[in-house]
């Protein structure tokens, strides 16, 4: 299992926040770095996946325990 290079808890944060705040950690990462985001907002998984997409960075796993989604990003470029 991937290890993350940085931890981001947005658990009780709603749309759009979850994205924004990934975006600016991922901002902090090296190219091939992890982020391990967590969120508990339904839209979160949706927005993620648009996200990674739409920006080329890599969605290697998303778990979802109960309400609670973990998604690990690995940093493009």
């Amino acid at each position: 299992m991937p290890v993350a290079d940085l931890k981001l808890d947005c658990v009780g944060l709603f749309c759009p926040m979850p994205v924004l705040k990934t975006r600016e950690a991922m901002r902090r990462l090296e190219p091939g770095q992890i982020l391990e985001m967590m969120s508990d907002d339904p839209a979160s998984e949706a927005d993620v996946r648009s996200w990674t997409t739409r920006t080329g960075n890599d969605l290697m796993e998303i778990d979802r325990n109960g309400a609670t989604f973990r998604f690990l990003i690995r940093k493009a470029r």
